[in-house]
């Protein structure tokens, strides 16, 4: 059964940028680990500081491999002080 969440995190103004960069970077990892189905990254319309990350990976194993990736730790070290709360929600989703 595949693993599916979404992360949301909002950043803090001046940091838009920079957030940008990240999560670009960390797409384009994230899509080239084994087991990863999807890796997408959205912001609001309404709102570019609002953010909502679609992930889904081909089983549990997949998803433990993927947090294990340095590229993650690196990511997750930084959003730390550039987003509102210091990390992203998580909400793991079900197929309907």
């Amino acid at each position: 059964m595949t693993n599916s969440l979404y992360a949301e995190f909002h950043v803090i103004p001046g940091h838009e940028a920079r957030v940008r960069d990240l999560v670009r970077q960390l797409s384009d990892d994230v899509r080239a680990e084994p087991g990863n189905i999807t890796f997408e990254a959205f912001t609001l319309e309404s709102d570019p500081c609002h953010y909502f990350v679609f992930e889904m990976y081909d089983d549990d194993a997949a998803f433990a491999a993927h947090l294990s990736q340095e590229h993650g730790r690196i990511f997750n070290a930084e959003l730390t002080d550039l987003v509102v709360g210091g990390s992203s929600t998580l909400t793991w989703l079900t197929p309907a």
